[in-house]
């Protein structure tokens, strides 16, 4: 059955990868980014995010299959707050209605397995506390220091996480037969770690940092290919799952221990 998916950040990276593997399949795909997509909008912005419902609302006649909320950024900066965290949550919310009208509803996020690092715990609340202003505030103030810049990325993901988690079991979702998840990549090769894995010396140190027994770093199309069997209709019971494909990073990392 030919289905209608929403992807976000469809012009690059895993987005762009999930989008070219649906559409393959003969699936309809409305692409949303800042450029060369379906819908072009900010999601950093209030106004971006409110216009990303309206366009999706027309283009796709009132049903969405499955939302895939990839877009996100991976800089020091209040931006990635923004966008990863402000910007997923919001096109998730949006666009829960169209979701409902499906048969087999699916929404699936992208946290990172960076939210498996000590976070901030004051940006941390502020963002579980739904208040982009503090939110951003604070990670002004942490980017303003190179040394607490570091941890916006992996903060702003580990709320995402647990808003996933907080959420999926809902009436507005399980209840109303939508499977929230994520998944939880390692390190991909995209344009957003381009600049991190261009040498020897770099790839040697984010190996340090993101320990990957398995494989290593890999391409968008192994992310992929789990986004779309997360957002397709086999996928009828996995619920606020946080699904790490990382090549072992997980396990690794946090061992016996549970989220």
């Amino acid at each position: 059955m030919v289905r209608t998916y929403v992807v976000t950040g469809s012009a690059s990276g895993i987005g762009k990868a999930t989008s070219e593997l649906l559409t393959a399949s003969g699936h309809r795909v409305i692409g949303v980014d800042v450029a060369r997509a379906d819908v072009t909008v900010d999601l950093s912005t209030p106004s971006g995010r409110m216009e990303l419902v309206d366009r999706v609302w027309e283009l796709s006649d009132g049903t969405v299959d499955a939302v895939l909320a990839i877009a996100g950024l991976a800089t020091p900066t209040a931006a990635t707050v923004a966008v990863d965290f402000f910007g997923t949550v919001a096109t998730l919310q949006g666009l829960q209605p169209l979701l409902a009208h499906s048969p087999a509803p699916r929404a699936v996020a992208v946290s990172s397995m960076a939210a498996l690092f000590p976070p901030d715990d004051a940006l941390l609340e502020t963002l579980l506390d739904g208040d982009e202003a503090r939110a951003l505030s604070r990670a002004a103030q942490l980017a303003a220091d190179p040394q607490t810049g570091a941890l916006i990325y992996g903060t702003a993901k580990r709320a995402l996480s647990r808003w996933i988690r907080r959420t999926a079991a809902t009436a507005d979702w399980a209840g109303a037969g939508i499977a929230l998840n994520a998944i939880a990549p390692g390190v991909v090769k995209t344009p957003m770690t381009a600049d991190l894995t261009a040498s020897e010396e770099g790839r040697r140190q984010l190996a340090e940092m993101v320990p990957m027994p398995l494989n290593g770093f890999f391409e968008p199309k192994d992310a992929a290919e789990l986004l779309v069997w997360l957002s397709s209709e086999a996928n009828a019971h996995l619920c606020g799952q946080i699904i790490y494909i990382d090549g072992g990073s997980d396990a690794v990392i946090r061992g016996d221990s549970v989220w």
